[in-house]
């Protein structure tokens, strides 16, 4: 049964009518919710506001400072920039992780390799026991002129090393626990943070200059503010969780604890592309239990919906329009983490005046194929000889000619 939105609903704004959003009448019979991690210490602190992604707000800022620039408004960029970083909360998020002295350290001159760290916080939940299951490194080449994200598998063996300042002994876990530990008795996001990028540079080498938190519930706001994204669904897809009750897309906790009715309709991501609102391709792009690829599939997505926000930003006059800029930074909100190596803010963005919408290119590890391996009865992912290799073309910074050699690499999204 397809449902169709009326036009005047308040659920999906008039814009963003979904075409091809299925949803299906089944019973929710038992409470199903995603389990939360004992906590092994540290305190309750207020969940934050859901900030905006770096690449969306980078992205946004980077063709106004372009339209200023190329007016000659210099004035005009800087206070554009500081009113969008002025509330930016910014930690050591790196540690061990950053680049030391033999690879340059915090530069803007040569290559730059960010580490961006997704997580989901909801209301409901303690803040710090979560785990970050979006991985992705930013890599910009020293010629500034493009730029890639590398999706990191949730799932990938590591050996997590110790983390003195909360009293973590280390272990041999699924990569996307590091946050989790180093958040625990007092870590809280910094400390998970730096554990992941640290547990990153033992496992591929690579040194960061910055790092951004960025809870994925702050591209709802953008995408919305956008006038929706167009997304295509490669496979049919079946959301883990979110229903519709009562013509309201809701989390299914949240529909059990509404109690309006027994029967809620499954929501199902039909093949094709289609315009989703924010609420829509954040839930598409979380899915990954009923993907033939799992979670490479749900990395392409993600990189799909990131690729969709930068090209509706620079299509729809956004980027040329000041007033929009200013909307949409509004909207994005003003809480996430960002790191980047004592190296002003503004810098960064006046670096990446070069990378152009075409110029961003998704890559997946192990050429987006699973990689299986068991260890004490446990399947993780591990990191093939083409990602190891993958890394150390990162590292010696010819990640261009890499890909050419081996586009096997580069996401379907």
């Amino acid at each position: 049964m397809h449902v169709r939105y009326r036009p005047d609903s308040p659920a999906v704004p008039r814009w963003n009518a979904p075409t091809r959003v299925q949803t299906i009448v089944r019973p929710i019979m038992a409470p199903e919710r995603t389990p939360e991690p004992r906590p092994v210490g540290g305190h309750r602190r207020r969940v934050r506001r859901r900030g905006s992604p770096l690449w969306a707000r980078l992205c946004v800022l980077l063709g106004a400072v372009l339209l200023v620039l190329s007016s000659g408004a210099l004035a005009g960029a800087q206070v554009l920039i500081g009113r969008a970083t002025e509330s930016i909360t910014q930690d050591d998020l790196l540690g061990g992780g950053g680049k030391g002295a033999a690879e340059g350290g915090p530069s803007l001159d040569g290559a730059i390799d960010m580490l961006l760290l997704g997580v989901d916080v909801r209301e409901n939940w303690k803040e710090n026991n979560t785990r970050a299951d979006t991985i992705v490194i930013l890599h910009i080449p020293a010629t500034h002129d493009r730029a890639f994200l590398i999706s990191v598998p949730r799932d990938t063996l590591a050996e997590i090393p110790p983390y003195e300042k909360n009293g973590f002994a280390g272990a041999t876990a699924k990569i996307n626990d590091a946050f989790y530990y180093g958040a625990q008795n007092g870590g809280d996001w910094a400390g998970g943070a730096q554990l992941m990028a640290e547990t990153l540079k033992n496992a591929t080498g690579i040194g960061f200059d910055g790092a951004a938190i960025i809870d994925f519930g702050g591209f709802k706001n953008v995408i919305d503010e956008l006038g929706g994204v167009r997304m295509c669904v490669d496979e049919r897809t079946v959301s883990h969780h979110m229903v519709m009750v009562d013509g309201e897309q809701l989390y299914k906790v949240d529909a059990r604890k509404a109690g309006k009715r027994r029967y809620a309709e499954e929501v199902v991501y039909e093949k094709g592309c289609q315009q989703m609102n924010g609420t829509q391709a954040l839930d598409f792009s979380r899915q990954r239990y009923s993907l033939s690829d799992g979670d490479y599939g749900r990395q392409r997505h993600q990189q799909q919906m990131i690729k969709a926000i930068v090209r509706k930003a620079a299509s729809s006059g956004v980027t040329s329009n000041p007033l929009l800029v200013d909307q949409l930074i509004h909207a994005a909100g003003a809480a996430f983490t960002l790191d980047t190596g004592g190296i002003p803010v503004a810098d960064f963005i006046f670096t990446l005046k070069g990378v152009a919408v075409g110029d961003l290119m998704t890559l997946n590890t192990n050429g987006g194929r699973f990689n299986p391996v068991t260890v004490d009865g446990t399947e993780y992912e591990q990191l093939s000889e083409l990602s190891q290799r993958m890394f150390e073309a990162v590292r010696e910074d010819r990640l261009t000619e890499f890909v050419i050699e081996n586009p096997e690499v580069i996401s379907r999204s």
